[in-house]
C-alpha cells in the first residue's frame, strides 16, 4: 500500500511540473501549443527594415512604469477623460493602438470586415505618413480613426508641453491630409499622461479615450489567453484595448486570433460592437 501511495504522489508531483509549460496557445489545426514555443518564436523574429518604431519602446517595458492612474485623471477630469459608456445599452466598442502596422492591420481588417463589426484604430503619425493607403482602408471600411501620437513617446517621462503639441499636430495633419477630416480622439501612448497634459489636452479639444478593459495582448500570450481576458471582463459600456501594431519585436497574431474568438462568443450574448463616438455619443471629428 506504501508503495502505491509513493507511486501516486509521484505521478502528482510529475503533473504539476509539466501543467504550467502546457498552456493552450496558438494553432491553425486547433492543437495545443506550449506557451514556452510562442515565446520562442517572438524572440526570433527577424527586423522589418521600413516600419517606424515607437519612440518611448516596447509596452512590454514601458507599460509596467504605471504612472498617474487614468482612473484618477477621469475623476479629475470628467468632461475630458473617458474610460467607458453607459451600461444601461448592451454595446462595446473595440479599440485597436499603434497602426498602422503592415504586417497585422490588414489581417484584422480582414477579420473585421467579415464580422461586419467598426472599431476605433488609434494611429501613429509616422506609421500613417508611412502606410496612408492602410489609413484610407481603416477609414473606408467604415472605422473611426484617432491620434496616437507621432512618435510614440513617453509622454510622462517627456514631462514636456511642447513635445505633447508637437506630437498631437503633426499627427493631426499627417491624418486630415490623408483622410480629410481632423479627429477628435486622442489616447496617450501606455496610456500615459498627467494633469497638466489632460488639462492642454482638453484646451486644444480633445477627448481623450482610456479604456475600462485590457486585453494584456501585448504581454503575447496565446490568443485564447488575450481572449478570456477580455471576455471575463468585459460588460455593457466597455472599451476594450487591443493592439494591431507594435515595435518591431512584437506580433499581434495572436490578438487576430483573439479577435476572431472575442466577436462571436460576446455577439452570442446579445452585445453589439460599435465605435468609441458611437458608444458615448460623441463628435469624432472637429
Amino acid at each position: 500500500m506504501k508503495k502505491l501511495y509513493s507511486i501516486a504522489f509521484a505521478l502528482l508531483v510529475l503533473l504539476l511540473l509539466i501543467q504550467p509549460s502546457t498552456l493552450s496557445a496558438h494553432s491553425s489545426g486547433g492543437e495545443e501549443v506550449p506557451t514556452w514555443f510562442w515565446k520562442k518564436e517572438r524572440d526570433n523574429r527577424q527586423q522589418p527594415d521600413d516600419i517606424p518604431q515607437p519612440e518611448g519602446g516596447p509596452e512590454l517595458v514601458e507599460r509596467i512604469k504605471r504612472p498617474v492612474s487614468n482612473i484618477i485623471l477621469q475623476q479629475r477630469y470628467p468632461e475630458i477623460v473617458v474610460l467607458r459608456g453607459s451600461t444601461e445599452e448592451n454595446r462595446v466598442a473595440l479599440t485597436f493602438d499603434d497602426g498602422p502596422d503592415p504586417r497585422f492591420t490588414p489581417q484584422l481588417l480582414d477579420v473585421l470586415k467579415e464580422n461586419d463589426v467598426k472599431a476605433t484604430f488609434f494611429l501613429m503619425g509616422a506609421r500613417a505618413a508611412a502606410y496612408p493607403e492602410l489609413v484610407q482602408r481603416i477609414v473606408d471600411e467604415g472605422h473611426i480613426i484617432g491620434n496616437h501620437t507621432y512618435w510614440h513617446p513617453n509622454l510622462v517621462e517627456v514631462g514636456d508641453i511642447a513635445t505633447l503639441e508637437t506630437e498631437v499636430q503633426r499627427t493631426e495633419d499627417t491624418l486630415a491630409e490623408i483622410v480629410g477630416y481632423r479627429t477628435k480622439l486622442f489616447r496617450a501612448p501606455y496610456g500615459f499622461l498627467f494633469n497638466e497634459l489632460v488639462e492642454r489636452l482638453g484646451e486644444m479639444d480633445y477627448t481623450v479615450v482610456g479604456w475600462s478593459v485590457d486585453s494584456l495582448d501585448w504581454q503575447e500570450d496565446p490568443p485564447n489567453i488575450i481572449a478570456y481576458n477580455v471576455l471575463s471582463n468585459t460588460q455593457p459600456g466597455s472599451i476594450i484595448l487591443m493592439h494591431d501594431g507594435g515595435d518591431w519585436t512584437s506580433d499581434r497574431t495572436g490578438t487576430i486570433q483573439a479577435v476572431q474568438q472575442i466577436i462571436p462568443s460576446l455577439q452570442e450574448q446579445g452585445i453589439e460592437f460599435v465605435t468609441v463616438p458611437e458608444l458615448l455619443n460623441i463628435p469624432y471629428q472637429k
